[in-house]
């Protein structure tokens, strides 16, 4: 499409060809055909981009706090203005519906905007001394420059969440983006360049992940990792970093429960449940996937659900009207039918969807599966596309146990209007955000992050910005 730019790279705030010329082919899932390049960066290009990080991390990190506040609110409102254009762009190279799209580009801003006000707000502290002639200080510097890794499912909003925790500590930030959707995050670091952020605190990579990460993890100018992507990724990235004691904040995957009680507002549970499943053709990180439902009100939730599913229509995310695009890669086709499959040999029923649609893009039907098994693989991997499975449960203490069965524990959603279950699910269950009778609301201001093999670290809250801070102890006597 003429309106698709052939994405460079940012290296001291100039965009510029990667220097072996290499370039990675970008396409448009609804349609499969070519539409752009993306700049391959060799090591050469990673040494280019470190330096520049080291010299943009001296500038930034003695630049006050308010001047990096002005800066990020002046992006922010770059970002804003652009918002219809950057959308563009991030429905072409990804997929997702065009207000999704515009949706996640204003949720950007809004995050960068109160990252901006939180560099205001990295406090010390003086604490009493036993000796009456020393002052006692605890001051928060940042720690140094920052590798991100960011994946194709969000492709603005995963780098401004680390970006602006970064930004906002006094880091310079150096993100591998995904080859896959490179053009809208590139259009978000134009936003902080444009804006007038000093030479080297921004730097936007495109190449191989494995080359990329095994050498910029390891590399003495790194002082700090965050990644978000699948779990066996995380954990070799973890473990690299370990043994080069860097900091690190990892986003992994999650296989969300969706607990429907017996007193549960059906109505209510299908609407925030289900849009929250086939938002961005379930490919999120905290999509509602494992649905477990009382069994007194399992069939009217599978009614309402099927209903559903079957009004959501399924087209090229530019096309006026669609509300669920084609996933992101023909390896996630793929996978869906594998699920499928799996799931149908082991004796669910597929109540609706459950197939590929058309010969061209990467389209799937919304599907939703029943009466699902334990050892199906779908109640044991996350599916990452649009596939719900449902489960019948007797008893709030059999649903609380599923729920925590599996190694993953980033979210999980409740419905129903008893306070006790309420106190129960935010008591016992083992994920990092929980959302009962809405759909995910996730903000800039609410921690954002998982436990168990779903990571650690915040990528919300004040949280977030202690990541990318030391703590120093200063006593001082005599002055």
């Amino acid at each position: 499409m003429a309106d698709y730019p052939n994405t460079l790279l940012l290296i001291d705030n100039e965009w510029r060809e990667a220097k072996g010329g290499a370039r990675i082919d970008v396409v448009n899932p609804a349609t499969g055909q070519k539409i752009g390049q993306v700049a391959h960066a060799k090591r050469e290009d990673l040494d280019l981009a470190l330096a520049a990080a080291q010299r943009g991390f001296e500038t930034w990190r003695d630049t006050s706090a308010h001047e990096r506040c002005a800066v990020m609110r002046r992006a922010a409102a770059l970002l804003r203005e652009r918002a219809d254009s950057v959308a563009r762009l991030l429905t072409q190279e990804q997929g997702k519906p065009l207000a999704e799209a515009r949706g996640e580009v204003l949720a950007g801003a809004e995050i960068i905007d109160w990252f901006a006000n939180e560099a205001l707000r990295v406090y010390g502290r003086i604490v009493p001394s036993r000796n009456p002639l020393a002052q006692q200080l605890v001051i928060k510097e940042p720690v140094g420059p920052v590798a991100a890794f960011t994946p194709w499912n969000f492709p603005v909003n995963q780098v401004v969440r680390k970006l602006g925790a970064a930004l906002a500590t006094g880091c310079s930030f150096l993100v591998k983006a995904p080859e896959e959707t490179p053009a809208s995050p590139a259009a978000l670091l134009n936003c902080f360049v444009d804006a007038g952020i000093p030479k080297g605190v921004l730097g936007l990579v495109f190449g191989s992940p494995a080359e990329i990460s095994s050498y910029l993890i390891p590399h003495p100018v790194i002082r700090k990792v965050t990644f978000t992507g699948s779990t066996p990724v995380g954990k070799e990235l973890a473990a690299l970093a370990g043994l080069h004691m860097k900091r690190v904040t990892m986003e992994l995957g999650g296989h969300a429960p969706v607990i429907v009680a017996e007193d549960a507002d059906v109505e209510l549970a299908v609407k925030a449940s289900g849009g929250a499943k086939f938002r961005n053709a379930g490919q999120v990180c905290i999509s509602p996937t494992r649905f477990l439902v009382h069994k007194s009100i399992k069939a009217a939730f599978e009614k309402a659900f099927v209903a559903h599913a079957e009004k959501l229509k399924l087209g090229d995310g530019l096309t006026e009207g669609t509300t669920l695009g084609p996933l992101a890669n023909d390896r996630r086709l793929t996978a869906m039918d594998k699920i499928v499959k799996n799931a149908s040999e082991k004796g669910a029923r597929i109540a609706t969807g459950g197939a590929r649609v058309g010969g061209a893009g990467n389209f799937f039907a919304p599907t939703i599966l029943t009466d699902v098994p334990l050892d199906a693989d779908i109640f044991n991997e996350e599916p990452f596309g649009p596939i719900a499975a449902i489960r019948s449960f007797e008893t709030l203490d059999e649903a609380i146990r599923e729920a925590n069965r599996l190694p993953f524990g980033l979210s999980a959603y409740g419905f129903t209007k008893s306070i006790k279950t309420v106190h129960e699910l935010s008591r016992r269950l083992e994920v990092g955000m929980l959302w009962v009778n809405q759909p995910a609301t996730p903000s800039a201001e609410l921690p954002f992050g998982g436990v168990k093999d779903s990571g650690y670290g915040s990528e919300g809250g004040p949280e977030a910005l202690e990541a990318y801070l030391v703590t120093k102890a200063v006593s001082v006597v005599g002055v």
